[in-house]
């Protein structure tokens, strides 16, 4: 809570907590956030071109974002419950402004990925704290529908981060996204100091450097051996051992948490089926979810040739349908218990990419909605079930830890996303595409990307090369319908046993905190 405010006869009270403008502030600080991991999909054409940048460059300006922020959300979301949540707000704003103003001035891709790296380390601090401070803030009885506006917020960020970074490509460069990164990061830096409380649980415990580190190490050579694969190949011994060591390194950081007092996250927390289902629902959902942003963008403005904004606003009906699903899925949890809703929004989201799927250089833009629907309501759907089984499943002083697993579920499987789904439109791109007769250096510019082979003015090979990338794209996204498939059937299994009815009852989720 706030410091006590002193009161006109010499007593002190306690300042009120104005809980709208908590959430507003919260809410304005996770959109951006979210915002920025999809805005720049928007502007990878003319990043393309300007820096020169092959599709593997693309994949890690978009995935070094996602990758810090994943591996670090643990770590910082210990480190917010130790020394504030508040804090962590606001430190992480600053950062996140200032390495998106540096963005700016960059003209490299090594330049941009560096900086969208520290952009996710300051994201790490930032997304935990939002949902942390609204749990540990608002009565039990107003947390299921505040969660739910967080998550329609968390769900609908991408798309509206889209929209304006489209607007602002429409008159300036690709600059104008991180200009964009600026003057949010402002307003929520300026909105947490005047109305957010400070929270935190300080305690004794030991801050898990080992387990962070594992945790990076493990993610970064995951991820880093995915993104690489089209390039080297993925049967080629450094993918293989790359993948390998980042499994590895991944089982040692659990061995390790199970062996400490106070483990940055207790692998424990997962025997119960509900924080499991939530955790899984979340990473697969986004997994889909992120990694066909970073595909559809680019089908949109280099195959069909549309406007960075024509791009965002194709992909509206989403948006239209998905805050309201996430509005309605509290209402049908309560009355109907979460596992119907939760499988149904899956499999609707799995329908969607399907759909996406069949896509083709000259689809119609009717075919568009007919996917962006089902995955908008799908989305909205399953979100705030996973979200609340996550946070309900923990006692109150490990809110923090909750939120941060909510928050590493959704960015792990986001980075992993745009890794995988991006690399398998590489891979398929660069075997589909016929380079047969042509001199060499031609051949290797026209495999680097597809912005690349329109760059070399080559009618016949610039259609070859839409071929080749409507052939990725076709087999990425039912990649990404399979995850949500995967999804719908674990939370079906975990959630075969029907919840209590005074769970439901509160509309909070489907399980009963843990007593730990």
């Amino acid at each position: 809570m706030d410091p006590a405010a002193a009161a006109p006869g010499g007593a002190r009270t306690e300042r009120p907590v104005r809980h709208g403008a908590v959430l507003s502030v919260t809410c304005l600080a996770l959109a951006t956030v979210v915002a920025a991991m999809a805005s720049l999909n928007v502007a990878l054409p003319d990043i393309a071109r300007e820096t020169h940048a092959g599709q593997t460059d693309l994949s890690w300006i978009i995935a070094a974002y996602s990758l810090v922020f994943a591996s670090l959300l643990l770590f910082a979301g210990t480190l917010g419950d130790r020394f504030g949540r508040r804090r962590a707000l606001l430190g992480g704003l600053t950062l996140f402004a200032a390495a998106s103003l540096a963005a700016t001035f960059t003209t490299h891709p090594g330049a941009l990925i560096a900086l969208r790296a520290v952009m996710g380390l300051a994201a790490a601090f930032v997304m935990p704290a939002t949902l942390s401070t609204i749990t540990s803030t608002f009565p039990r009885e107003q947390r299921a529908r505040a969660v739910s506006v967080w998550a329609a917020v968390a769900g609908a960020g991408a798309v509206i981060g889209l929209l304006a970074a489209g607007a602002a490509l429409e008159a300036w460069s690709w600059r104008s996204v991180f200009w964009l990164n600026v003057v949010l990061a402002g307003i929520a830096l300026a909105g947490t100091l005047a109305v957010v409380p400070e929270s935190a649980e300080p305690g004794r415990r030991r801050i898990d450097l080992v387990g962070a580190a594992l945790t990076v190490a493990g993610l970064g050579a995951l991820v880093y051996s995915v993104i690489e694969a089209p390039d080297h190949g993925w049967g080629a011994p450094r993918t293989l051992a790359g993948i390998g060591i980042g499994l590895v390194v991944l089982a040692g950081f659990v061995v390790w948490e199970l062996r400490r007092a106070d483990p940055l996250l207790d692998p424990r927390l997962f025997r119960h089926p509900h924080l499991s289902a939530g955790a899984l629902s979340v990473a697969l959902e986004f997994f889909g979810f992120f990694g066909f942003t970073f595909v559809l963008m680019q089908y949109l403005q280099l195959v069909r040739g549309d406007s960075a904004l024509v791009a965002a606003v194709s992909v509206l009906p989403m948006a239209a349908v998905m805050i309201p699903s996430t509005r309605l899925s509290p209402v049908l949890t309560a009355r109907y218990g979460a596992r119907g809703p939760w499988v149904l929004g899956l499999l609707a989201v799995a329908a969607g990419l399907a759909v996406l799927a069949l896509l083709d250089a000259d689809s119609a833009y009717g075919h568009l909605p007919a996917g962006l629907l089902p995955l908008g309501v799908g989305m909205g759907l399953a979100m705030t079930p996973a979200t609340a089984a996550i946070t309900d499943t923990l006692p109150a002083r490990l809110q923090n830890v909750g939120s941060a697993v909510n928050d590493l579920s959704r960015e792990l499987g986001s980075a992993l996303g745009i890794a995988v789904l991006s690399s398998v439109l590489a891979s398929t791109y660069r075997t589909d595409l016929v380079v047969s007769g042509l001199p060499a250096p031609v051949a290797a510019t026209a495999r680097s990307s597809l912005a690349a082979a329109y760059a070399l003015g080559d009618p016949a090979l610039i259609a070859r090369a839409r071929d080749a990338f409507v052939s990725g794209m076709r087999l990425a996204l039912l990649t990404g319908a399979a995850a949500a498939v995967l999804a719908a059937l674990a939370v079906a299994f975990l959630l075969r046993h029907r919840a209590g009815k005074a769970g439901r009852a509160e509309g909070t989720g489907p399980g009963r905190p843990l007593s730990r």
